[in-house]
């Protein structure tokens, strides 16, 4: 098996690059499982893992950020990486409720509450 990465050969049962530390094996883009490399359907959700490659390996493959990202934000993070890094931010949450919601509910368990129109 060779790492994708840096191109080290490794055995079938290794996990870990020995050179790099970048993880061998595919996992299933849909719900991380580990897949084998041959496999062409993850068998845990039934996901179809894609062939970047006309050999018979299988290589799941992930989307890329640049693919959703819009242009003009990848351009400003770009250019203000070093700004941004270690950056904190603070944050606003809002809590909302319909005025005396929760006295509808008083007493029902979650469940009930939630299906409760």
């Amino acid at each position: 098996m060779q790492c994708p990465q840096c191109q080290h050969e490794h055995s079938a049962t290794a996990k870990f690059c020995e050179e790099c530390g970048q993880r061998l094996g595919a996992r299933c883009p849909a719900c991380g499982f580990e897949v084998a490399p041959q496999a062409k359907f993850c068998p845990e959700c039934g996901q179809r893992l894609t062939l970047t490659a006309p050999s018979a390996e299988v290589k799941v493959t992930f989307t890329s950020p640049q693919a959703y990202t819009p242009q003009h934000l990848a351009e400003k993070i770009l250019t203000s990486k070093t700004t941004l890094e270690g950056e904190r931010k603070q944050v606003t949450v809002l809590f909302a409720d319909i005025k005396d919601s929760t006295e509808l509910i008083r007493g029902l368990d979650p469940e009930a509450a939630q299906a409760t129109p």
